[in-house]
């Protein structure tokens, strides 16, 4: 069976008219292939018999008789109940919602085949989400075993059995396909063949055979995703460079002007980095780190010798508040070295932004900081051997392929302060070559974390004034800049207004939001590292790149409505010195209007901040909370769409799929990305680890 076959409409099948199939496109089926590898959400197994005595042990399934009709309501909300009885003499009532001509289909003794929850309300056993089927010949032999049923995603309109009866009717069209991973694959893991593991997705004998259907195409999902991340590695590859390791002169000037000692994660990041840029091939590197572990001075080491070498470096940030912020620490650092700096931003005046392009072409600028200005059309670089992309999660991979084609294979450094997990390093990292740092700088004490609910924030004032009456300083972040007629949440116009005036008069503060002019934001934020504003109001706006190591005090109100991340990262703009810092969450359970209280989710997110500072034990839970799609950022060039696989339930079939996917493409890359690869038309289409899109990777 070839991918063009398959790739036929859904139109094509039985049942499935312009409006059935306009359905399917909202689950996104619109092919053959597209229904074939449409997951089931959950299974009905109804082998296992259960009587209705039997419903607190699970979901009854068992042959009733129609007792009796009843109804209960007035006008448009009359509502039909049915009263079914079992071989034993128990009787339920059916509540039949909306469904009034179930009284004609269910008459008065007829028998039924019966599957739904039951439970007790008002005083009798009844279950409105029930499916019966009148049995045709109650007197005939005992009932054939309706087997298991696949529970698919629904959309409006579109109901089980119609999925179901498409589902069929795609598996005896489409069904008999090739096998698409290698023999001597699929039988040392112990998987089905393709055309087996579709019927059992879609038609199992028994839950096991679902589960097995669903391992095996998981198992596909992930090694597809492996071969492509391994192309994307071996693509870089595929021009070798005479190269040999660069000048550390003007590396070791800077150790010598520092006064501290790197930390020893420091010092191995930096040495793999060294040999990366020694190699015959472009680097390509995540820099993960905790929030104030030492990233940013890494990678100035790394730009020392990408200079020393004769070429320049670039480093890009995701906000002019970092880029500035990494502009004034590389002025005070390099610039006595002798390092020519330059900073850009879509901000710079015109008649500032022409003669600093032409110096960047020139080659008379060595390090170019800014923002995403730096991959604009109009800015060309002389020599750039080196980019460096901080808090990369924050751009689309086209931003950094565009930064990279600045120069001729320069070499690629990615930083996060978000940790990543090992389930998804895998996944959307697995091309990169991971450096870690997890040591602190000395003398950096743990942030205590306390939680507070809303109403109580009293106290938590109080602790802060006397931070304040000590010469420390302090955050406080909302999670709106205004006030909401929807969310009754506090906004930071107004907290700023109150604080101000009424909580801490005898102190001066600030406001900061995105919607305020950059000067503005830069202004407020250099008087507030200068000690000349006590506090400062914000969003989420000074989640990076704030470091300020007098402050102390980081006061987020309204945590629950904060990511996991983003309330890691805030809490990391204080412990920046050897000063002892606290981070109070105050949450609430008052959403307003049309919202709803707080959630598991929510929970979940402060009492991990409050159980640990680990940022990588952070970003595990961020990964069970949250799930591949989303942690990977709202600004990549897509998410993780996995039908099958769980990077985090999987991770023993993840671990397989890359061992196997490299081993592969080593002994002979042609066998990967047969014609015939029903699952690999579908990434290739959906996922962003594509060949199309992984070629921007």
């Amino acid at each position: 069976m070839f991918v063009r076959e398959i790739a036929a409409p859904v139109s094509d099948l039985k049942g499935a008219g312009p409006t059935v199939a306009a359905r399917l496109a909202r689950l996104g089926v619109f092919s053959g292939a597209d229904l074939l590898l449409l997951a089931p959400r959950d299974y009905e197994d109804r082998t296992a018999r259960r009587l209705l005595s039997e419903f607190g042990s699970g979901v009854v399934n068992c042959r009733v008789t129609v007792v009796e009709h009843d109804w209960f309501g007035y006008g448009r909300m009359r509502t039909l109940k049915v009263w079914v009885e079992d071989e034993n003499g128990t009787r339920a009532a059916l509540v039949c919602f909306n469904r009034s001509f179930l009284e004609r289909s269910y008459p008065v003794g007829a028998v039924l085949k019966l599957y739904g929850r039951f439970e007790y309300r008002f005083s009798e056993l009844q279950s409105s989400s029930f499916d019966a089927d009148p049995i045709a010949d109650p007197d005939g032999a005992a009932d054939a075993p309706d087997g298991v049923r696949p529970v698919y995603p629904l959309t409006e309109g579109l109901g089980q059995a119609t999925v179901r009866k498409l589902a069929g009717r795609a598996l005896s069209r489409w069904g008999i396909v090739d096998d698409e991973i290698p023999p001597s694959i699929r039988e040392r893991r112990g998987l089905l063949r393709k055309a087996d593991a579709l019927r059992s997705l879609h038609a199992p004998l028994a839950p096991s055979d679902a589960a097995a259907a669903r391992r095996t195409l998981a198992y596909e999902e992930l090694f597809y995703l492996q071969v492509m991340i391994a192309r994307r590695a071996a693509a870089r590859r595929d021009v070798e460079r005479p190269r040999s390791a660069p000048p550390d002169g003007l590396a070791r000037a800077l150790k010598e002007r520092l006064s501290f000692e790197l930390t020893p994660d420091q010092e191995s990041a930096i040495a793999e980095i060294v040999a990366d840029m020694s190699g015959p091939w472009p680097m390509a590197r995540l820099l993960q780190g905790d929030v104030g572990s030492g990233k940013t001075l890494v990678a100035f080491f790394s730009a020392l010798y990408a200079i020393a070498g004769g070429g320049q470096a670039a480093l890009m940030a995701p906000t002019e508040l970092l880029a500035r912020q990494h502009a004034d620490t590389a002025a005070r650092l390099l610039e006595p070295l002798g390092v020519r700096l330059a900073y850009l931003s879509g901000n710079v005046a015109d008649a500032a932004r022409r003669p600093l392009l032409a110096a960047l072409a020139r080659g008379d600028v060595d390090l170019a900081v800014g923002t995403h200005a730096l991959f604009s059309d109009d800015v060309a670089f002389k020599d750039l051997r080196l980019v460096v992309v901080d808090e990369q999660q924050r751009f689309g991979v086209l931003q950094r392929l565009a930064m990279g084609a600045k120069g001729r294979k320069p070499d690629m450094l990615m930083m996060t302060a978000t940790p990543i997990p090992r389930t998804l390093a895998l996944t959307a990292y697995g091309d990169l070559s991971v450096s870690t740092i997890k040591t602190m700088p000395a003398g950096r004490l743990p942030i205590i974390t306390h939680l507070a609910k809303d109403g109580n924030e009293a106290k938590v004032y109080e602790f802060v004034r006397r931070e304040l009456a000590a010469g420390r300083r302090a955050y406080f972040v909302y999670p709106l800049v205004d006030r909401s007629d929807k969310l009754a949440l506090k906004d930071a116009e107004a907290m700023f207004a109150r604080l101000s005036g009424d909580v801490f008069p005898e102190f001066r503060g600030g406001l900061i939001h995105a919607r305020l002019p950059e000067e503005t934001k830069r202004a407020t934020m250099a008087d507030f590292a200068a000690g000349r504003l006590s506090f400062v109001v914000a969003t989420s706006v000074v989640e990076v790149g704030v470091d300020v190591p007098e402050a102390t005090c980081m006061v987020i109100e309204h945590a629950e409505r904060f990511g996991l991340a983003a309330l890691h990262q805030l809490r990391g703009r204080v412990g920046r010195s050897s000063l002892q810092s606290y981070c109070f969450l105050v949450w609430s359970d008052r959403q307003g209007e049309g919202s709803a209280s707080l959630s598991e989710d929510g929970k979940r997110r402060v009492l991990a901040m409050k159980a640990t500072t680990d940022g990588f034990e952070i970003a595990e839970e961020d990964l069970r909370i949250r799930g591949p799609g989303e942690i990977t950022g709202t600004t990549q060039a897509g998410a993780l769409r996995l039908s099958f696989a769980d990077p985090i339930r999987d991770a023993d079939l993840l671990e397989a799929a890359s061992i196997d996917a490299v081993g592969l493409l080593k002994s002979d890359p042609g066998l990967v990305g047969q014609e015939g690869s029903i699952v690999r038309a579908v990434i290739e289409r959906a996922s962003p680890f594509s060949e199309r899109t992984a070629a921007t990777g």
